[in-house]
């Protein structure tokens, strides 16, 4: 089976990945969205101060690590019933 992308994944983290309530929601999601931009495939963390993968270069992969990435480019229930893509 094939991984599904979400149709928002670039702009959009699914809410069960990075809660619409969380304290640096925008901060996370404008260093993404600058990332994504300028072609980019990682932007620094606000919180860890980890280099994260962007949704774009995740979705370029063609498969799902399920590792739990915030801004997950693929169906979160493609990721929770296993039907992914290994490498």
């Amino acid at each position: 089976m094939s991984d599904v992308l979400r149709a928002d994944f670039v702009r959009t983290p699914a809410p069960e990945r990075l809660s619409p309530h969380h304290p640096l929601r925008s901060e996370i999601l404008s260093r993404h969205s600058e990332a994504v931009e300028s072609g980019r495939p990682t932007y620094r963390d606000p919180v860890s101060g980890l280099s994260v993968l962007t949704a774009a270069f995740l979705a370029s992969r063609s498969y799902c690590c399920a590792s739990g990435a915030a801004i997950a480019p693929l169906w979160v229930r493609a990721i929770a019933n296993g039907s992914v893509n290994s490498r």
